[in-house]
């Protein structure tokens, strides 16, 4: 099992800046595929940013190109979410997922491990 825990969010003026953390424990060898997604609520989870264990492949949405980076600190077991110049249609819970082996990583069915969410507002 792996346990993730996610910080970091808050509220913040359009145009601002936020950085999210995901740390995880246990079998953390599980954690090979990590990603971020988000929640509105009445809309499905989506995709925001995904990364391999050697960061040589990352992955974003097309909505947040440009704006977001995601990294990790392997030997911290923690993932990053570098979020620049926010605007209001970013609100949303931000969720941490991880799996050791995650092909399709913008589909939320390849994850097994979750986060309980971190809150991010966007104020205009």
């Amino acid at each position: 099992q792996v346990q993730l825990v996610e910080s970091g969010g808050g509220l913040v003026q359009a145009g601002g800046s936020l950085r999210l953390s995901c740390t995880a424990s246990g079998r953390t060898s599980s954690t090979y595929t990590m990603g971020w997604f988000r929640q509105v609520p009445g809309k499905e989870r989506e995709f925001v940013a995904a990364i391999r264990l050697s960061a040589a492949n990352i992955y974003y949405a097309d909505s947040v190109k440009g704006r977001f980076t995601i990294s990790r600190d392997n030997a911290k077991n923690t993932l990053y979410l570098q979020m620049n110049s926010l605007k209001p249609e970013d609100t949303a819970v931000y969720y941490c997922a991880a799996d050791p082996r995650a092909i399709s990583v913008a589909l939320r069915s390849q994850y097994d491990y979750w986060g309980q969410g971190t809150q991010v507002t966007v104020s205009s």
